[in-house]
């Protein structure tokens, strides 16, 4: 199997001004993502809602050590606000799953995960 991290980059501004009723719309899509996942053989094995990115802290390395500041590591519209792992033999058929979220979310950004021998 190989693993695969789905990355959820939204607009945190337009989900911090949705109603209730728009965001439980928006969580029955991720709900339907992973059933269809699963009715496919595809198998989530970790994932999360990340807090607003303002609740970031971000380290930098600079000429006088390192650096601990509030807020996320760059000033975009877009941050990542979640993430799905998922283990998969179909990567093609997780990419047509996939397009469950494409229509709730601006983008998603799906990489390979490197797997190296004896780490876990």
């Amino acid at each position: 199997m190989t693993r695969y991290m789905v990355l959820l980059p939204t607009n945190e501004a337009f989900w911090a001004e949705s109603t209730s009723e728009e965001k439980a719309a928006g969580y029955e899509v991720h709900g339907k993502f992973a059933k269809l996942l699963a009715e496919r053989g595809h198998k989530v094995t970790g994932g999360a809602e990340l807090h607003h990115s303002s609740a970031a802290k971000t380290l930098r390395k600079t000429d006088d050590g390192i650096v601990i500041t509030d807020g996320p590591y760059a000033e975009t519209v877009e941050h990542v606000t979640g993430f799905y792992v998922i283990e998969t033999d179909d990567a093609a058929d997780m990419l047509e799953c996939c397009k469950v979220l494409a229509e709730l979310e601006t983008a998603l950004e799906i990489r390979e995960i490197v797997e190296h021998e004896g780490m876990s």
